[in-house]
């Protein structure tokens, strides 16, 4: 904040605070030792304004005109409370969030979807029957090339085994250079955080619907680009955090939110696989990614059309 000048009488000084306010820029009136009220402006590009306001101000500050605008302020203030309380009501933090929505702050599908992915990781990773991948994956052929698979490739989902578009997301193993109980923690903490949002804020049937479209939309096009070999929740959650991205963004009247911080690690993370030093799916993120994005973009302006 910066200090803009003083007045010696408190009417005047207050009178002129709200002068401001009206004028949109916020200030603060401090009383001093000497029994003079001292001015301070917060707004760093308000200071010169405020300052031409303050010179014809003190030239007639008993004006009528001057108390009339400042009577202003009790209605925008009033109005900015509102407004504030509002938005408390529409945000809320995590444990507030979540609380209502079962045992660890977890939705019914959020914890299903956690729950399966724990269990089929159990059970290969101690001794379960490795051909039980087979039925997981989204295929157990390949065909030479991008080509070749979009002609011949799929034979088992092209035969009715329509859940391999969607079953390779629940099993982990391990990703080098990392072990397997690093690839399912990682992606489990993320599927808690942010499917119980879409619980929270939406609906169980919400989340289950992007689940299912982001899951198949990028597990195809994983297959597509590099053939069957691939695993891991990893592209439902980017899906995830492109969807609550772009709702937070342009429609905060759903009350979604997440930092920019976290967004900007995810893409950051998203970039740096891409440099191979990892065996990653990256198809997989960058479609999921993608449909979160544009499902979530377009929701919110349907919603803000809708609203008009």
């Amino acid at each position: 904040m910066r200090m803009i000048g003083q007045l010696q009488n408190e009417a005047h000084a207050r009178t002129f605070g709200d002068y401001l306010y009206v004028q949109g820029i916020k200030n603060q009136i401090e009383a001093e030792r000497d029994g003079s009220w001292v001015v301070w402006v917060e707004g760093e590009d308000d200071v010169n304004q405020a300052r031409a306001l303050l010179g014809g101000f003190l030239s007639k500050p008993d004006d009528a005109e001057y108390r009339r605008l400042a009577k202003r302020a009790i209605e925008l203030r009033e109005q900015e409370k509102e407004r504030d309380e509002a938005a408390a009501r529409r945000y809320f933090n995590g444990e507030e969030l979540f609380h209502k929505h079962g045992p660890y702050g977890m939705g019914p599908v959020t914890m299903t979807l956690i729950g399966i992915s724990v269990l089929i990781w159990a059970a290969m990773e101690f001794g379960g029957d490795k051909d039980f991948w087979n039925f997981l994956f989204i295929s157990e052929y390949d065909a030479d090339g991008i080509l070749a698979r979009l002609r011949y490739g799929l034979p088992e989902i092209r035969h009715g085994q329509v859940w391999r578009a969607i079953t390779p997301i629940f099993m982990h193993a391990p990703m080098v250079p990392f072990p397997g109980f690093l690839h399912i923690l990682f992606n489990m903490l993320w599927m808690k955080d942010l499917g119980s949002m879409v619980e929270a804020r939406q609906s169980p049937w919400r989340l289950g619907l992007l689940v299912l479209v982001i899951s198949a939309g990028s597990n195809l096009a994983q297959y597509f680009v590099s053939g069957p070999n691939f695993y891991g929740m990893s592209g439902v959650v980017y899906g995830l955090l492109g969807y609550i991205w772009m709702k937070a963004r342009f429609d905060p009247a759903s009350g979604y939110f997440i930092h920019p911080s976290i967004v900007a690690f995810m893409l950051i993370w998203f970039v740096f696989c891409l440099t191979g030093v990892m065996a990653v799916a990256n198809t997989v993120h960058g479609v999921g990614l993608a449909i979160g994005v544009i499902w979530g973009f377009l929701a919110s302006i349907g919603r803000r059309s809708q609203t008009r």
